[in-house]
């Protein structure tokens, strides 16, 4: 009887905790509570204190001067995009011993931009992208990156690996630190071989568009667009190799304190004999300046300037339209290096044209180069002279949003490639210049109007 009872009073219990159940709200007419959103969660700043992946699904942010140290990977995926803070200009910096890991694609390229709305950008808005690595340069104490940034770049070890970056856009980049020191679109300090870097564009960057301090590193399919400074700028003992390139000038658009060259090479500031070289190995680039278009503003320069005792090679490339000079030389060390007994500077199979002086020195005390012997010179080893720039035929090269840098029918550009004495990074072509049959700056690349 006692156990009856029990079962009893049990099933009373159970029966009364179901009718409460059935007559509280259900728990579909529940309110859900979402988690505070943590304003912080995208955004960095600071020293990275462990390795970190940015994912597509999120925009991110740069607060200020952004370090990547030693040990630590920041990978990117495909589609990412990252903007500075209105405010706390960002920049990212690889620390020696960091590494980046960002490989867009050609239908998700990884952007870097700035916070500001489209309309209202400008170069300048931010910082940009800074590698730095473990290679030698030719500085006898260690160097410390310009820019504010103050961290040293280069070592001993020239298979040193920073990371990759594939299909990547850096836009509206070049914010200055203090007067005479910005920060480039993609500054690379003392970058060794074993780092990655193709297909990657610089848009409307404030200083240059790539600078090069010493290193080894080498690069495919890199484009500069509306570069206030250099596209170009190599220094310190940077001894790499780079093919397939571009640099296309906006005419209305260039730095007020300094000249707007399609290259600028020194061996360092002062053009010394230091060691290693400065010696880019350079092929299949297409240099595109204003071509004296209305609006041209004075300090555009030169498409190649070589000066202060640098070295170089280049090869299979076009420049046209620049508004001072083609290709400069500007001192005795390089002439010398070029022209004189020994010489290890190249210049063969290019077209060029400029509105003046496609081939010009100045500078010189004791070298005997003249303009005059450069050009024959140049022209015994492959080179073309052009009066005009239509006559080297390319399609469309100074639609300035709209370029089309592909040879047109009857082109001298489709045939004279030499790449006798380049090794195996080298591919093989017919055609001189960035391009031949297909446009490689399809889906990935972006030319805006200024500010857009």
């Amino acid at each position: 009887m006692i156990r009856s009872l029990l079962i009893s009073r049990l099933a009373m219990v159970a029966l009364a905790a179901f009718t409460m159940t059935a007559c509280s709200k259900n728990d579909d007419d529940d309110p859900i509570v979402e988690p505070p959103v943590d304003p912080n969660a995208t955004v960095l700043r600071g020293s990275l204190l462990e390795s970190k992946t940015l994912t597509a699904d999120k925009t991110w942010t740069l607060k200020g001067y952004v370090y990547v140290p030693n040990g630590v990977t920041l990978t990117i995926e495909p589609g990412t995009v990252i903007k500075s803070d209105k405010t706390e200009k960002g920049a990212l910096c690889i620390e020696r011993g960091g590494k980046i890991v960002a490989n867009g694609t050609a239908d998700k390229p990884i952007v870097f931009t700035s916070g500001m709305d489209a309309g209202s950008r400008n170069p300048g808005d931010w910082g940009g992208v800074v590698i730095l690595g473990n290679a030698k340069t030719n500085r006898s104490s260690t160097p410390v990156i310009e820019g504010g940034l103050d961290r040293p770049y280069g070592g001993t070890n020239d298979a040193d690996n920073s990371g990759s970056m594939k299909y990547v856009r850096i836009e509206y980049a070049g914010i200055a630190a203090f007067p005479g020191s910005e920060i480039n679109g993609l500054t690379l300090g003392g970058v060794g071989s074993g780092t990655t870097l193709e297909n990657i564009q610089i848009v409307y960057g404030n200083d240059d568009a790539y600078e090069f301090f010493g290193g080894n590193v080498n690069a495919k399919y890199l484009v500069a667009y509306g570069t206030a400074d250099d596209d170009f700028d190599f220094d310190f003992g940077y001894t790499g190799k780079i093919q397939f390139a571009v640099a296309l000038r906006d005419p209305a658009f260039v730095d007020n304190g300094d000249a707007g060259n399609g290259i600028e090479a020194d061996n360092d500031g002062s053009g010394t004999t230091a060691a290693p070289y400065t010696r880019p190995v350079l092929s299949n680039f297409t240099f595109v300046g204003p071509n004296n278009a209305n609006g041209t503003l004075a300090n555009h320069n030169y498409g190649n300037r070589w000066r202060r005792a640098v070295r170089f090679v280049l090869r299979n490339s076009i420049m046209l339209g620049w508004q001072k000079g083609g290709f400069s030389i500007e001192s005795d060390g390089t002439a010398n290096d070029y022209s004189g007994n020994g010489a290890t500077s190249e210049f063969k199979n290019n077209l060029v044209h400029a509105i003046a002086d496609p081939y010009r020195v100045s500078g010189l005390t004791s070298a005997t180069l003249t303009a005059a012997a450069m050009k024959t010179k140049a022209e015994s080893e492959g080179c073309k002279t052009y009066a005009n720039a239509d006559d080297i035929k390319l399609t469309s090269p100074f639609t300035l949003t709209s370029p089309n840098l592909l040879p047109a029918t009857g082109s001298d550009a489709l045939t004279g490639a030499s790449f006798t004495g380049l090794d195996a990074y080298f591919t093989s072509t017919t055609y001189v210049g960035a391009f031949g049959t297909t446009n490689w700056l399809a889906t990935w690349t972006r030319f805006p109007a200024k500010g857009q």
